[in-house]
C-alpha cells in the first residue's frame, strides 16, 4: 500500500474537547445527560478557544481549510493559541515553512498560477477542467492566495493510497523511504545487473490460474491490436524490467512517470497475460484533479482501449460521483473499458471490516457547549453507544467521514473525533460546512491505536446518512465493553462508478504470508499451477459492496444502489519488481482482469464495452455465496471461458509501412517537380491471424499530384509477413520546393480489424545539406523546482518553409559537471528530475529527455538527432555532463516535419521532483530546407 504525501499526525489535543461528555464512565452504561453536564472549566475554555477561531475568521480565512488556518495562526498569533498548548494541526510543513495545498478556483487562469508563484509557491499540477492548482506554498501566504476573488477554497493537498497489501507490523516495511538520490543509484545498479545477465522472464501465476496461457494456445489470441494502460504511483524502474525482458516499450504520458514502482508491477501483469498488447502509463499520484485529467488523457491522447488503476483518493465521496468517477464515465462512454481495484479494507462476512454507514441517530447527548450531539451507534433503543471501537492494530490508518450532502454544497456540519479509553481526544477533524464545502472530514490514527474509538458528532444541521471508513484498520469489540458496529459498503469512489468494473481479489498461488491481525483465521491459498475452481475462497481483506448513492454528478437527488464489486481476479502473483514479489491486493487483481479484457478485444475487436463486461460476468466462476454477492461480484473471471463466449479468433492486423521512393527521372529517393516516382508501399501483418484478400488504396489530397494505379491487390499476408507493391506518383512542374505531398494508404482485408489507415507526408525536392540555426540568445532562465508547468523559451523560425531535417542542440562553451556551471547549455543538479519537450508551431511535440540521467549534473554540447545510436532514455548518472548525440527519449524529430517550419517553436523544461535547481542557458534549433 502506497500513500501520497501527507502528514500522519493530524490535530491532537492532550486536553479533550469531548472530555466531559465521555470520561469517568464506561460508555455502555454511561448516563448521557450527566456526562454532558460535567464539563470541566479547562475543557470549556479550550472549546471556547477553538470556537473563537471559527468566529474570528477573516473573509479570506473562511475559504481556507480549518487545519491550515490554525497552522498559520499558530505561527503568528501565539497569544491566541496559548489556551491550546497541545493542539497540533496535522498539516505537513517543510523546514522552509511550506505545505502542499489544492487551490480550487472559481475560474482557472494563468494569472492565478502566476500569482501562486509570486507568493512563493511551487506548482505541482494544474487542471483547467477541474479548476485546480496544486502547489507547495508558504503557510504564511495561504490566506493571501485565498483572498483572490477567483479562488473558491484552499485545502490540504488531496492524498491517496494504492491497493497493495503489506504487513504493517513488519518493521522492514516501516523503514524510512530512501532519498531520490538513493533511488536513482539503486535503479542504475539494478539496470546494470540486468544488462549484464538477462534471466528468463518471470510469468505471473495468474496466467495459469485464469487459464490465460491455455486460452492463448487454443484461440491464438495474444492481445494484438489492443492498448492496455495503467494508472498507479509510478514506474521508476520500468527500464530495469525492460532490460530484463519483462516489459516491451511503454507509452508514457509526457512528464507523468510518477514515483514508485507499483505501476511497473501492474504493467508486468498486463504483459504476462496479453503479451502482444501495447502498453501505456500515467501516474495517479499528483492530486485528484491530475488523476482525473490523466484518465482522460490515456484515452483521448494515447488511445488506450483498456485502462486499469489501483488508487483511492480519501476525499472521494461514497454518495456522489466526483471528478475522478466522472472521468471514468467519460472514457467508458467513448468506448474504453475501465477496471479499478475494489479495495483491501475488509468486509463484514470475513470479520475484517473497517466500515460503518447508516442514518445519523441523534443520541441526545450534548458534546460540550458548542459541539452539537453525538451519533448513537447502538440500534437498541434502550442503550446508547457513542463510539465505534477500533482494533488494537489499526494504527497509522486514514479515517474518513462522509455524509449525504451534495459535493461543494454541504449545509450540515459534522465532525469526527478519535478518543482513547481514558476519554481523551487523540485526534479530531472539525471543519466548517456552511453551504459551500464538501461533506467530508478526515483524520489519521496515531501509531498505536490501542483502546481508541471513533465518535461522529453533528455540530449543526439535519440527521443525514453518513459513511465512516478505516483505510487499513478495522472495528473490533473493545476490552472495556464497547461493541463494534460494521456494515457492508466499503467499496467507494471511482471504483464504484457506473463506467468502472470493480475487481475483488482471490489468491492465485500461496496464501498471504502474514495475518492481517494477530489471531485471524488462516488466509486462503490459490490453485496454481492449476486453474481456479468454484471452491476458491476470496482474500479476507477484499472490500465489500454494495455502493449506495444519493446524488447525481451535478448534485441533484438520485437514489441508486450499485452492485460492487463486479468481478474477482487473482492476486498474490510474481513480478520481477522489487517489493512486488509476490504482489498481493486488489492492486494486483485489477490488472489481471484488465488483461483478460484485452484478450477478449484482441480476439473480437468489434465488441462494445458492455459486451466485454457481459462476457466476463456471464462466464465467471461463482464462489462463496451463490450468485452475485457483495464480496466477489459475479465471481472469478476466466480467460478461456470468456474467449469461448465471445467467439474469439486470431485477428489479422495488416498495416501499411513507410513507403520508399525512387524517382524515375534521376534514380534519387525524392519527389521532384515535373517528375514521376515509383513509390513502394509495404504492408506488414503484425496480427495473430492471416490477412486474406488484402488490398491497398493509395490516395492524395495534394492538388495536382496523381497516383496510378489507385489500388493494388496484395493477396494473403501470413502472420509476421510483409508484402510490397508499387505505385506511380507524379508531381506537377508547378510544385514549389519544400511543398508537402501527402500520401494516404488504406489497407483492407478480411477481418474485424479492417481497414487500417496510415498517412505519410513527403516534401518536394532534395534535402538541403545546410542547416539554418535559430539559437536562444537571452539571459539564463531559471527552471522552477518541482513545478510541472516548467519554463519555456521561444525559438522563432523564418525563411525555411518546409523542413527536410531537424536537430536540436543543448549548447555550451565548456562542458563540466560542476554545480551551477555558467558554461553549459543547461545547468541542473539532478538531470533525472527534468522533462524536456520541443513543440512545433503546429502544436506537435517530441519529448527530448524525461526523468533520465539520475543524479548527473548538466547537459552540454548535446545534439538530439533521429540518426543518433542511443536514446536519452538510456542516460545514466555516469554519463554526466551529458554530451554527444542522442535520440529523443520518446518520439522522433521527423514527426514534426509534416507541417511548415516557419513560426514559433517552443522548448520547455519542467523539473518535476523537488530539492534541485538549474537553468536553461544556451540551446539551438537546427533546420534544413529543400533544394
Amino acid at each position: 500500500m502506497r500513500r501520497s504525501r501527507r502528514g500522519t499526525t493530524l490535530v491532537t489535543a492532550g486536553t479533550a474537547v469531548l472530555l466531559a461528555a465521555l470520561t469517568a464512565v464506561t460508555p455502555a452504561s454511561a448516563d448521557p445527560i450527566k456526562a454532558s453536564k460535567s464539563i470541566t472549566d479547562r475543557t470549556a475554555a479550550q472549546i471556547a478557544a477553538l470556537q473563537s477561531i471559527k468566529k474570528s475568521l477573516t473573509p479570506a480565512e473562511s475559504k481556507v481549510d480549518s487545519t491550515l488556518v490554525v497552522e498559520a495562526r499558530k505561527r503568528t498569533q501565539m497569544g491566541t493559541m496559548s489556551a491550546l498548548p497541545q493542539v497540533q494541526t496535522g498539516v505537513a510543513v517543510t523546514p522552509q515553512s511550506t505545505t502542499l495545498v489544492d487551490i480550487r478556483a472559481k475560474q482557472y487562469s494563468v494569472d492565478l498560477v502566476n500569482a501562486v508563484r509570486a507568493a512563493g509557491g511551487q506548482i505541482r499540477a494544474v487542471s483547467e477542467e477541474h479548476r485546480t492548482v496544486r502547489a507547495e506554498v508558504p503557510v504564511a501566504k495561504i490566506a493571501d492566495i485565498a483572498a483572490r476573488s477567483d479562488v473558491a477554497r484552499v485545502e490540504p493537498g488531496s492524498d491517496a493510497m494504492t491497493q497493495d497489501v503489506k504487513n504493517k507490523r513488519d518493521n522492514k516495511s516501516r523503514k524510512q523511504a530512501p532519498s531520490k538520490e538513493d533511488k536513482a543509484k539503486e535503479i542504475e545498479r539494478r539496470l546494470a545487473e540486468k544488462q549484464l545477465s538477462v534471466q528468463a522472464a518471470k510469468v505471473s501465476e495468474s496466467d495459469k490460474a485464469h487459464a490465460a496461457e491455455a486460452a492463448r494456445g487454443s484461440f491464438h489470441v495474444t492481445g494484438v491490436g489492443v492498448k492496455l494502460c495503467a494508472l498507479s504511483d509510478g514506474i521508476s524502474s520500468v527500464a530495469v524490467s525492460q532490460a530484463a525482458g519483462e516489459l516491451p516499450a511503454v507509452d508514457v504520458l509526457p512528464g507523468q512517470e510518477g514515483s514508485g514502482d507499483e505501476g511497473t508491477a501492474m504493467l508486468e501483469i498486463l504483459h504476462d497475460l496479453a503479451p502482444n498488447a501495447e502498453l501505456g502509463f500515467a501516474t495517479a499520484f499528483n492530486g485528484d484533479a491530475s488523476f482525473a485529467d490523466n484518465i482522460k488523457k490515456l484515452r483521448f491522447q494515447l488511445g488506450c482501449d483498456v485502462i486499469v488503476d489501483d488508487v483511492i483518493y480519501f476525499n472521494e465521496s461514497p454518495f456522489q460521483d466526483g471528478i475522478i468517477a466522472r472521468a471514468v464515465d467519460a472514457v467508458a462512454a467513448d468506448g474504453a473499458l475501465f477496471f479499478s481495484s475494489a479495495g483491501n479494507q475488509g468486509n463484514v462476512a470475513d470479520g475484517t471490516s473497517g466500515h460503518y454507514e447508516g442514518q445519523f441517530v441523534d443520541s441526545g447527548v450534548g458534546v460540550g457547549k458548542f459541539a452539537g450531539s453525538a451519533h448513537d451507534f447502538d440500534p437498541n433503543p434502550n442503550a446508547k453507544q457513542l463510539f465505534n471501537p477500533l482494533s488494537n492494530y489499526s494504527g497509522d490508518t486514514p479515517v474518513t467521514l462522509h455524509w449525504a450532502d451534495p459535493l461543494g454544497q454541504s449545509v450540515n456540519d459534522y465532525d469526527l473525533y478519535l478518543v482513547n479509553a481514558q476519554g481523551n481526544v487523540v485526534t479530531f477533524s472539525q471543519n466548517n460546512q456552511d453551504g459551500a464545502q464538501d461533506p467530508f472530514e478526515r483524520i489519521n490514527t496515531p501509531t498505536s491505536s490501542t483502546g481508541t474509538r471513533l465518535a461522529v458528532v453533528k455540530f449543526r444541521g439535519e440527521d443525514k446518512y453518513f459513511s465512516l471508513s478505516l483505510f487499513g484498520g478495522r472495528f473490533a469489540d473493545s476490552s472495556d465493553g464497547l461493541k463494534k458496529f460494521v456494515t457492508p459498503g466499503m467499496t467507494v469512489g471511482h471504483s464504484a462508478a457506473r463506467g468502472a468494473i470493480s475487481v475483488a481479489a482471490a489468491p492465485a498461488a500461496a496464501a498471504l504470508p502474514f495475518d492481517l491481525h494477530p489471531g485471524d483465521p488462516a488466509n486462503p491459498k490459490g490453485p496454481f499451477p492449476d486453474a481456479f475452481t468454484s471452491t476458491q475462497k476470496p482474500e479476507r481483506f477484499t472490500s465489500d459492496g454494495p455502493r449506495k448513492l444519493f446524488f447525481a454528478p451535478d448534485g441533484s437527488p438520485l437514489a441508486e444502489t450499485r452492485q460492487k464489486p463486479d468481478i474477482t481476479a487473482a492476486d498474490g502473483v510474481t513480478t520481477s519488481v522489487s517489493g512486488f514479489a509476490p504482489f498481493y491486493g486488489t492492486s494486483a487483481s485489477a490488472p489481471n482482469a484488465a488483461a483478460i479484457a484485452g484478450l477478449i478485444l484482441s480476439g473480437n475487436p468489434t465488441l462494445k464495452p458492455a459486451e466485454v463486461k457481459e462476457a466476463l460476468v456471464t462466464t465467471a466462476i461463482d464462489i462463496v455465496e451463490p450468485g452475485v454477492d457483495n464480496r466477489t461480484g459475479a465471481g472469478i473471471v476466466m480467460a478461456d471461458k470468456a474467449l469461448a463466449y465471445t467467439g474469439a479468433s486470431p485477428q489479422a492486423l495488416a498495416r501499411a509501412q513507410k513507403p520508399t521512393i525512387v524517382n524515375d527521372a534521376d534514380g534519387s529517393q525524392y519527389l521532384k517537380p515535373g517528375t514521376t516516382a515509383t513509390v513502394t508501399v509495404p504492408v506488414a501483418n503484425g496480427g495473430d491471424g492471416s490477412a486474406a484478400s488484402t488490398s491497398v488504396v493509395l490516395s492524395t489530397p495534394t492538388a495536382g499530384v496523381t497516383i496510378a494505379p489507385r489500388s493494388k491487390y496484395y493477396g494473403n499476408i501470413d502472420v509476421g509477413q510483409t508484402v510490397s507493391n508499387t505505385f506511380k506518383v507524379t508531381v506537377p512542374a508547378s510544385a514549389a520546393l519544400g511543398s508537402a505531398v501527402k500520401l494516404d494508404a488504406r489497407v483492407t482485408y478480411a477481418g474485424s480489424t479492417s481497414p487500417t489507415t496510415a498517412s505519410y507526408t513527403y516534401r518536394v525536392g532534395e534535402p538541403s545539406r545546410e542547416f539554418k540555426t535559430f539559437a536562444y540568445t537571452g539571459a539564463p532562465v531559471a527552471i522552477p523546482d518541482n513545478d510541472q508547468t516548467g519554463v519555456s523559451i521561444s525559438l522563432p523560425v523564418t525563411g525555411v518553409g518546409g523542413a527536410s531535417n531537424l536537430k536540436f542542440s543543448v549548447d555550451g562553451a565548456t562542458c563540466s559537471a560542476t554545480e551551477g556551471s555558467t558554461t553549459v547549455g543547461i545547468d541542473h543538479t539532478f538531470v533525472g528530475d527534468l522533462v524536456g519537450t520541443l513543440t512545433s508551431p503546429s502544436g506537435k511535440s517530441v519529448t527530448l529527455f524525461s526523468r533520465s540521467g539520475g543524479t548527473g549534473n548538466n547537459i552540454c554540447q548535446a545534439v538530439f538527432d533521429d540518426s543518433a545510436t542511443k536514446s536519452f532514455a538510456s542516460a545514466v548518472a555516469g554519463d554526466a555532463p551529458f554530451t554527444g548525440s542522442w535520440k529523443p527519449a520518446t518520439g522522433t524529430l521527423s514527426s514534426l516535419l509534416a507541417d511548415p517550419a516557419d513560426g514559433t517553436w517552443t522548448f520547455k523544461v519542467a523539473d518535476v521532483v523537488g530539492s534541485d535547481k538549474g537553468s536553461i542557458r544556451s540551446v539551438t534549433l537546427h533546420v534544413a530546407g529543400w533544394v
